[in-house]
């Protein structure tokens, strides 16, 4: 239950004046909330402006800048109506200072409105863009106007809000004021110390001065409220993941000790030499599973630098122990194929691999949800329908999750309560610079593979303006005559499905012109049945170039591809850019990757480009990209169990981030419960960043 004191802080959006379901849900846009309904005054109060507005320029009439922002006090001199039934011409009010007379200019104006607004004779204040025409000053639809006597409302340094499109500043400025004005007084759950080292304002203080700034520093990244808020936030993140890890530590594992016959089985049957890199990994991974504390580790490695390999050494070590290991993938195409691959060599080490899907239906499923629970199957493989109430495991020793950012926290602990806390690898293709390990993933041990396998080859990368597509279709006919594949990507030319359709689906219709039935398309809005028909057409061979939306960014594998074409490269974001070319590169054959963009190209995605031309590195590129594009998006999906920042810049706030894990590490190692004055004061600040998921873990016990 949540403490009533933060009642005001969660009432609907809707309670605030002037604020309807339809502004809501704009708002709710605005704030990137799934929906009206969820929007809290909380989420208004935790919404940083991203510029203000200085109203404190007063140069009078003459020495106003053309285009700049100025503040003037005006003697009204008279209104200029426009003619009867001429709506285009505008309605003036003629005024002047000592320096000079200036039109202020009004479309569909209210005439009887501007009269009592701006009433002739009186002097008023009024703020917006001077503009000059023919040496004439004038104001296009002052930002502000007020009488000299209500000066004291006049707003001089006002916040600007990101907005959407339907919305307008005025009303959301009107429901931050009313959420920020419903602040409760709230008890401190920071250290004093730490206050006062960092020079940190209360919470309420810090809401305020972000809210109301007196100059444009107050809102700066490094402006002490501002650091104080992102401290509030990246502090309410590291405690729920030391909280989730807590959890997860006190239930005791099962030491997994086999006797390593399996494995060397599994070894000799391996058609490549493992890594340095993979070998340190599997050591790192087995001597945890050894221990009787859970293991909790992220195993980190670029495309193609044998992840897979990894996992099914600590899954083998578990069937030698007589116990059962799943991983579990995001996505139906990438369960299939990760089964396929463990399927081939763990066959050579005598072990059968079982495969659970949501598609699976009647009989089918039945005998392997039969085998699962008897412990036949030792090594399941499939998507989030492993962690369903009806799936039961005989003895669940290892959980291996891959692309874990695609899974929240919750599913992540709905599978370890599947076994008597079973060990947890997570696997990410995503390199995710140390930073946003921390973030995302709290205090977790991680192995990184940092060499690509024996044999791989290198990518050349190519940047081409898209007029030469026919350029490009002309080097694939030839590619193409030689027996090579080729990837096509096309992006999400907006955010609806049936745009993606119509991109991919026009692409495949122009390539099938050239092609014939060579070419063949895959995208989201197909059936599982259809994109793994596609899949396989492609992989046999039988067709020769795949058009395809980034439904193939995670994971898929055909070896013998060679060639990538990403069109509209720059709407790409660098992780999946990179992503999406280690989809090629993967055989003995050279691969190439074509960046075709659109020009001209923003400074971003110049940069973006150069760097995907100069590097392969996808720990260099994931720094790139933190670093262009800041910590959002670099996680991939926005879901939960990703650290969407509000207030959080990674760049500017390291420093926090590292204080705010040892002070979650401290807390709990003090007041595991949270059950102290301070610990009650901090479950409110869990609360109200939405991490309530931690505190039903308390409850819970």
């Amino acid at each position: 239950m949540r403490p009533s004191l933060l009642d005001p802080l969660f009432v609907p959006i809707t309670s605030f004046t002037g604020i309807g379901p339809k502004i809501a849900t704009l708002i709710a846009r605005a704030l990137g909330r799934e929906s009206a309904e969820e929007t809290r005054a909380v989420d208004l109060v935790l919404l940083p402006p991203h510029r203000v507005i200085d109203r404190r320029n007063r140069p009078g009439v003459a020495h106003a800048v053309e285009n700049a922002i100025v503040t003037l006090e005006l003697r009204v001199d008279r209104h200029q109506p426009a003619p009867r039934g001429k709506r285009n011409i505008p309605y003036r009010v003629l005024a002047h200072d000592e320096t000079g007379d200036i039109a202020l200019t009004f479309f569909h104006a209210r005439q009887n409105w501007l009269e009592k607004a701006l009433p002739v004779g009186e002097t008023v204040l009024v703020s917006g863009r001077v503009e000059w025409f023919n040496g004439r000053a004038s104001m296009v639809h002052p930002d502000h106007m007020a009488l000299e006597k209500d000066a004291d409302d006049f707003p001089v340094i006002e916040p600007v809000y990101p907005l959407t499109a339907g919305l307008s500043p005025k009303l959301l400025r009107r429901a931050v004021d009313g959420a920020v004005a419903s602040l409760p007084a709230l008890p401190e759950w920071l250290d004093g110390t730490l206050l006062r080292r960092q020079g940190f304002p209360d919470f309420a203080q810090a809401i305020e001065r972000i809210h109301d700034p007196r100059d444009g520093a107050d809102i700066e990244i490094n402006a002490p409220a501002r650091r104080r808020l992102a401290y509030d936030e990246l502090l309410a993140g590291q405690l729920s993941l030391a909280l989730v890890r807590q959890r997860v530590r006190k239930l005791r594992g099962n030491p997994v000790r086999g006797n390593g016959s399996l494995r060397s089985k599994l070894q000799a049957a391996l058609p490549f030499r493992l890594t340095g890199s993979q070998e340190k990994a599997i050591s790192e991974i087995l001597t945890d599973m050894e221990s009787p504390e859970r293991m909790l580790r992220l195993l980190q490695g670029d495309v193609g630098s044998g992840k897979t390999a990894v996992a099914l050494f600590a899954m083998v070590a578990c069937a030698e122990a007589g116990g059962q290991a799943v991983l579990m993938a995001p996505t139906e195409i990438l369960a299939q194929q990760h089964f396929t691959t463990i399927n081939a060599l763990a066959e050579k080490a005598g072990l059968r691999v079982e495969l659970l899907t949501g598609r699976m239906k009647g009989k089918e499923r039945a005998a392997a949800l039969s085998r699962i629970e008897s412990g036949d199957a030792k090594l399941i493989v499939g998507t989030h329908a492993l962690f369903q109430e009806n799936v039961s495991y005989h003895d669940l020793l290892l959980a291996v999750v891959d692309e874990q950012h695609r899974f929240g926290v919750h599913q992540r602990l709905r599978l370890t309560a599947k076994g008597s806390a079973p060990h947890m690898l997570v696997m990410t293709a995503t390199p995710i610079p140390r930073t946003l390990v921390l973030a995302a993933f709290g205090d977790m041990d991680v192995s990184r593979l940092t060499e690509k396998p024996a044999g791989r080859q290198p990518i050349k990368t190519v940047t081409i303006e898209l007029e030469r597509i026919g350029d490009i279709v002309h080097r694939l006919r030839d590619a193409v005559s030689n027996g090579r594949k080729a990837y096509w990507i096309c992006p999400l030319v907006e955010e609806s499905e049936l745009s993606e359709l119509m991109s991919a689906e026009q692409r495949h219709a122009y390539l099938a012109a050239e092609f014939g039935s060579l070419v063949d398309v895959v995208h989201g809005r197909m059936s599982g049945v259809e994109k793994d028909r596609a899949m396989q057409d492609f992989k046999s061979g039988k067709t020769r170039i795949l058009v395809a939306t980034t439904v193939i960014e995670v994971g898929v594998d055909v070896p013998d591809a060679s060639i990538m074409v990403i069109e509209h490269a720059e709407r790409f974001g660098l992780a999946q850019l990179h992503q999406l070319r280690g989809r090629v590169g993967r055989g003995d054959e050279a691969s190439s990757c074509i960046l075709l963009y659109k020009a001209p190209l923003s400074e971003t995605a110049r940069a973006r480009l150069s760097i995907m031309r100069e590097s392969e590195d996808g720990f260099r590129i994931a720094e790139e990209d933190l670093r262009l594009r800041g910590e959002g998006e670099v996680l991939g999906t926005r879901q939960s169990g990703t650290p969407g920042f509000r207030l959080v810049d990674l760049e500017a706030h390291r420093d926090l981030l590292e204080t705010a894990r040892d002070d979650a590490r401290y807390i709990l190692n003090q007041d595991g419960e949270l059950a102290t004055e301070r610990g009650h004061a901090l479950r409110l600040l869990l609360y109200i960043w939405r991490r309530d998921e931690a505190i039903r873990l308390l409850q819970a016990g």
